[in-house]
């Protein structure tokens, strides 16, 4: 059976959960009079943030579905929201394979902004509009080209005229500019990206294009001021931490015998894989500061938690520094050296799961940020014992290995700071990280413990790593010049040579390359 409202009352019952409102009903209302807008069409929307609202509307807490757009991929919209009448299925992969699968019809239109700009400016005025919110991943809020330079098309957009806008964040903030002009009323600008200090990220952009803007006399001060008022405009943070993969066969396999139709998996133009479903873990953890300028319904009702931005910032660093993204990069980097191309396949590896949880309970969690509305040890737990074993993750050590240059300096040069402030921990006292930071270097050699050449994830700074690594070879390593990559404090986050934390490094790359099977045997020699 197809995904069509015709056919609700029948899905239903193929559904572990489901609408428990008039899907008709809501979509009309939601459309006359819309409380939410939502950028960005793809999985992590549909699969958590969707779902999140559609738990409100059962419990009738929340009495409006949410209005999308998508502005980068907007096959998105005609493959998976148009064909299905804007329904939905989340599925939540649970470890034991027990899959559970809600329906969703909440989304009351699916939009395109390049086509459907005359709605979504309607909707922006809409005097009740309480969020817009945006998944539109990190990139999609900047504005600078690598060089520093403000990129052209913003350059455009300033120079132009605001109804012109080609950029989103240009678009978004003449959205807000006509949202002004119509009654001033105030809304809140929610980034649910997985990226830290989200809220900033969103406000910066917006603030410098206004502010450029109104030194055009393109728009007056008065609305600069009311961007600025977080009693009119709110950016709140948020933390955002659920693995909602690409579409997995075996689900569209399972969902086909459960008698639903068509649950194909559509890889668009622009590479994006998308499907009537979206498949993710059933670990989930979204952390947002209460600061709704436009109102809000009772999101904690839903699992959602409220709490300061400090806090916000707290549950970000905790996570990112110590109780998931440090574990995830050493499984990626020794993933990739011992031929592993799942994580979940990893986590069978005894030494594997023993260095990482050297790193999180024994070198990381004694140094925590600890937020206080999740436990630090528990939430390693969960990762350790539940999220990375999960075998109907289909996550890969060659994505996560992906732009590690860019997380080093967080993932592990947090920890390592925290020990060179402490006065009863000492830099040198560390084991497991320097071990990890060496097998990252490792890793840059292109070469596995079985000394077949492999291809090094993407990374911006690639062409720059691979200048130090390209004459050595496994069994001469010793004349290298990595001490200073060590000292090198954008990528670590301090400079390893001054803390004398380089040597160790250096002695454990030295082990780690000696020769074929190396890998395993240092490994085995260090991680008991």
């Amino acid at each position: 059976m197809k995904l069509k409202l015709k056919n609700i009352e029948e899905l239903k019952k193929l559904c572990d959960a489901y609408p428990e409102y008039d899907v008709q009903k809501l979509r009309e209302d939601s459309i006359r009079d819309p409380h939410w807008l939502a950028f960005g069409a793809g999985n992590i929307f549909r699969g958590y943030i969707a779902r999140l609202n559609q738990d409100l509307l059962n419990k009738k807490i929340a009495t409006r579905g949410i209005s999308v757009v998508e502005s980068f991929d907007e096959e998105i919209i005609d493959k998976v929201y148009t064909e299905y009448d804007n329904l939905a299925l989340s599925v939540t992969l649970n470890k034991d394979g027990d899959f559970h699968t809600n329906l969703l019809a909440n989304l009351a239109e699916g939009l395109k902004l390049s086509q459907d700009i005359d709605r979504v400016q309607q909707i922006v005025k809409n005097k009740n509009l309480q969020i817009m919110s945006f998944t539109i991943t990190e990139k999609g809020y900047n504005i600078y080209a690598p060089n520093g330079e403000v990129l052209d098309i913003i350059k455009e957009d300033i120079n132009g005229k605001p109804e012109n806008a080609k950029h989103l964040m240009s678009i978004v903030t003449y959205l807000l500019y006509l949202r002004f002009k119509e009654n001033k009323c105030p809304i809140t600008l929610l980034s649910l990206d997985n990226c830290s200090h989200n809220g900033d990220k969103l406000k910066t952009p917006i603030l410098s294009i206004v502010k450029a803007w109104c030194k055009n006399n393109k728009v007056e001060e008065a609305f600069v001021r009311y961007l600025e008022d977080d009693t009119c405009v709110s950016f709140p943070w948020s933390m955002i931490d659920k693995i909602t993969p690409r579409p997995s066969e075996e689900i569209k396999n399972y969902l086909e015998q459960k008698n639903f139709e068509a649950m194909d998996i559509v890889v668009t133009g622009k590479h994006t894989y998308i499907a009537p479903f979206v498949n993710s873990e059933e670990a989930e953890y979204l952390v947002i500061e209460d600061s709704f300028a436009g109102g809000r319904d009772a999101l904690e009702e839903a699992g959602v938690y409220l709490t300061d931005r400090n806090t916000v910032n707290k549950v970000e660093t905790m996570k990112v520094t110590t109780c998931l993204n440090p574990l995830h990069t050493t499984l990626a980097v020794y993933g990739c050296l011992l031929g592993y191309t799942s994580i979940a396949d990893e986590m069978k590896d005894a030494q594997l799961v023993k260095l990482i949880e050297k790193i999180g309970y024994e070198e990381s969690l004694p140094v925590v940020v600890d937020p206080k509305i999740l436990n630090p040890k528990a939430f390693i737990d969960e990762v350790i014992r539940v999220r990375l074993p999960n075998p109907y993750i289909p996550d890969t050590p060659q994505r996560i290995a992906t732009d590690t240059s860019q997380k080093v300096a967080i993932r592990f040069g947090e920890t390592i700071k925290a020990y060179a402030k402490s006065e009863s921990k000492k830099p040198m006292d560390l084991q497991f990280i320097p071990l990890a930071i060496a097998g990252w270097l490792r890793y840059l050699m292109g070469i596995d413990d079985a000394g077949k050449k492999f291809e090094l994830s993407p990374d911006p700074l690639l062409k720059d790593l691979e200048l130090y690594f390209k004459d050595l070879k496994l069994g001469n390593v010793s004349n290298n010049k990595l001490d200073e990559l060590l000292s090198n404090e954008r990528i670590f986050g301090i400079n390893l040579n001054k803390i004398g934390l380089s040597e160790k490094i250096l002695g454990y790359f030295e082990e780690l390359a000696a020769d074929y099977g190396a890998v395993r045997k240092t490994l085995e020699k260090y991680v008991r």
